[in-house]
Formats: C-alpha cells, structure tokens, sequence
C-alpha cells in the first residue's frame, strides 16, 4: 500500500513540474503578450472606421474570455460607425433618383422641341 502512495506521489510530482515547465516555455497561450494591469488594447479611431482598424482591434483577456465592457464599447462604435454609412448610403440614393428623375425630364423635353 505504502508503495502505491509513494508512486502517486512521484506521478504527481513528475506532472506539476512538466506542467510549470511547459508554462513557463509556451506560455499561457496567448497571441498577445500580457497587457500590464489596468491598461488596455481596445482602440478604434474617433470617426472613419476602416476595415483594418476592425482587424486591428484586440481586447483585454480576462478568465472568462474578452473584457465584456471592452467588447460592448467596440460593439457600440461599431454599429454606430455602420448606422452612419447606411444614412450617408440613403441620402446618396435619394440624390441619385432626384438626378435620374431630372435627367429623363431634360431628355423627354429635348424630345418634344
């Protein structure tokens, strides 16, 4: 009995030291390297948000993932960014069917003098 104690004590020995081993060798596993506490990576320009600054943009890990505040911020700034482009998008169509509704008016006069 005593033997297979010393054996599962040896066993778990052997695992923690590969295991911190392994740690201290690859990592946490992380793409990024740890951020100092209280700072953060979340960073979009103020207006004209382009697609690399999309793919650009990390966020701060925590133990369950992203930092949620992080991720709700860039959320925000990034439906906003795509309510602006939908509302610059109309305005533009508006303009365009105005200038489509005047042109065939100058052509159908043209045709009747």
């Amino acid at each position: 009995m005593a033997s297979a104690l010393i054996y599962l004590l040896v066993v778990l020995v052997v695992a923690a030291v590969i295991y911190l081993l392994a740690t201290l060798v690859f990592g946490r596993g992380e793409q990024l390297e740890a951020l100092p506490p209280g700072s953060t990576p979340t960073r979009l320009p103020a207006t004209d948000v382009e697609g690399a600054d999309v793919r650009a943009l990390r966020f701060q890990q925590v133990a369950r993932g992203y930092k949620a505040a992080e991720v709700d911020w860039a959320m925000d700034r990034l439906a906003g960014e795509v309510d602006d482009l939908r509302g610059r998008i109309a305005v533009l169509q508006r303009q365009l069917d105005v200038a489509g509704e005047e042109l065939r008016d100058a052509r159908s006069a043209d045709r009747e003098e």
